[in-house]
């Protein structure tokens, strides 16, 4: 059995996408090309990469009404051991201060592939960095998100992740 990974680079989409993907340290990483096996919901894809875009520039700006306006609700997590049920407003401003983002300045994708996607879900296999404020490493966390269309408006509604 080949494996995805093989399958691409045996098809040589990866290098480049690579190359273009390549961004500074602390900065995302883009969304990749659609892969020609997803190709049919390239439109549902760049929609849910976009709201994991979106995500990702207001949780960095602390800007909560942004970063929940990226959800669908009731949106899942499954983190630290444990799931929780998020729904408007559970989100508070000293999340960005205290626990394991008490250190943090801001986060940055590093992966961001189809895992399957559909006409109203795409599962996006994730990884992000936390980094502080002079650029260090706090760590990197594999992470899979759940983006759903409800009522024809994409948001985030579960993600698993091995983050803190």
């Amino acid at each position: 059995m080949v494996s995805r990974r093989d399958a691409i680079l045996g098809a040589g989409v990866v290098g480049a996408a690579m190359a273009a993907a390549a961004p500074a340290l602390g900065q995302s990483v883009a969304a990749p090309p659609v892969a020609p096996e997803h190709a049919k919901f390239a439109a549902e894809i760049a929609a849910a990469q976009g709201r994991l875009d979106a995500f990702m520039t207001a949780f960095n700006a602390r800007d909560l009404k942004a970063y929940e306006d990226t959800f669908n609700f009731p949106h899942v997590r499954f983190a630290s051991s444990k799931v929780t049920i998020i729904n408007p407003g559970y989100h508070k401003p000293e999340m960005f201060t205290t626990g394991a983002l008490s250190d943090w300045d801001h986060s940055a994708w590093q992966r961001r592939n189809i895992i399957h996607a559909g006409a109203d879900k795409v599962h996006i296999d994730t990884r992000f960095s936390r980094f502080r404020k002079d650029g260090t490493v706090i760590g990197g966390f594999d992470s899979i998100y759940i983006v759903t269309r409800l009522e024809n408006r994409w948001g985030i509604q579960g993600r698993s992740s091995f983050a803190p």
